[in-house]
């Protein structure tokens, strides 16, 4: 453990500056505007996260500093399956709170059903900081060959209540009763960022994905506020979809979906399989917003646990985190010369990690990624 702790530091360690923070507000979320050091630059919370994440990590801070990137990292280590060695979660939520964005690798959430505990870290971040809306981009790259081609749609989770209220409990022995928390605030204001985003990014449709024909009160009401919110956007086309027809819909023809936006579990669900279809959990970014900051991560929640030491996880996903990252805090420059040096690298297909077909390693992979950087 001992050991484990003196890596995390030499990997993760850096000087933390004194700075201030400006920002604009755009419809429901605080953009930006730049988080800037004295020296002149911008100051991101950075959790490496389990599994393969600090590999990960790793390889953004190697591209940021050959691209020279003006970007300072306030690392901490934060973990459920390593916490002698996690930093306090108060703390972690402060920096970010501070610092207003970062970047963070995928937390493992271990089975605590023995000892009671129902939330994960994962959602006391998210209570701590409202981070209520979950981003992924799906989209296919080039050179990442897939059934489908040419897929870009957009997947808007609410992720502080539905399924994952953590309101669970065994009422006699053998039977559980598990709440699944829809409010109308909720619903309302996860619509409205879906309908939003939808007009900031020219999407033109907004897709809700519900079970009210069964779940007819909960699902209902998550229906019935998107409704509400789609009659102040007559611009944006609005449907709604049925998610056992939608899962097999996003399958046999994911070209038909926009804006997609969802309840909690659906969501999570779609994230992961829709991340299936342009290349796999390796390849997809995703972001969580509050009012207040955002937290880029993977898309797909997945840490890899089995491929740790062994340099063969993909770290394109977080690399588009970064790239998401850069063009939030508006160091655009430094977005599309890190994007496309990895589109160059994935379109000649030469160096290639396991997972899209290749025999290459992470840091080969990011070598490559560094070289055609221009």
């Amino acid at each position: 453990m001992a050991l484990l702790a003196r890596n995390v530091c030499k990997v993760f360690s850096q000087t933390a500056q004194k700075g201030a923070v400006r920002s604009l507000h755009v419809g429901v979320v605080r953009f930006q505007e730049g988080v800037v050091e004295q020296e002149g630059k911008v100051k991101c919370t950075l959790i490496p996260g389990d599994g393969v994440g600090p590999e990960l990590v790793v390889s953004v801070q190697n591209v940021f500093k050959a691209a020279s990137v003006p970007v300072e990292f306030e690392p901490y280590f934060l973990s459920e399956v390593n916490p002698t060695l996690s930093a306090p979660l108060e703390q972690v939520s402060s920096s970010i709170a501070r610092n207003k964005v970062c970047l963070k690798g995928i937390l493992a959430t271990p089975d605590h059903s023995h000892t009671g505990e129902l939330q994960t870290l994962n959602m006391k971040l998210r209570k701590s900081l409202d981070l209520y809306s979950n981003v992924v981009h799906v989209k296919s790259l080039p050179g990442v060959k897939c059934r489908h081609k040419n897929v870009d749609c957009i997947i808007i989770r609410e992720q502080t209540e539905g399924e994952y209220s953590a309101l669970e409990h065994e009422c006699v022995k053998g039977v559980v009763e598990c709440l699944k928390i829809v409010t109308a605030t909720k619903s309302q204001r996860i619509a409205k960022f879906a309908f939003d985003y939808a007009l900031k990014h020219n999407r033109k449709k907004v897709t809700c994905v519900h079970k009210a024909n069964i779940m007819k009160l909960g699902d209902g009401l998550f229906l019935r506020s998107c409704q509400e919110i789609a009659k102040l956007y007559p611009r944006v086309t609005f449907e709604t979809m049925i998610v056992d027809n939608c899962t097999m819909q996003m399958v046999s023809n994911p070209h038909q979906f926009d804006v997609m936006v969802l309840p909690n579990l659906y969501g999570n669900i779609l994230d992961n399989l829709a991340s299936g279809l342009v290349g796999g959990a390796g390849v997809v970014a995703g972001a969580s917003f509050s009012p207040e900051c955002v937290v880029f991560e993977p898309g797909a929640r997945h840490t890899y646990s089995e491929a740790v030491g062994k340099n063969v996880a993909n770290p394109t996903a977080m690399l588009l985190c970064a790239v998401k990252l850069l063009r939030h805090v508006n160091l655009n420059r430094y977005a599309e010369q890190i994007k496309d040096a990895l589109n160059r690298v994935l379109n000649e297909g030469k160096v290639l990690t396991k997972d899209l077909g290749g025999q290459s390693s992470t840091t080969e992979f990011t070598t490559a990624v560094i070289s055609s950087l221009r």
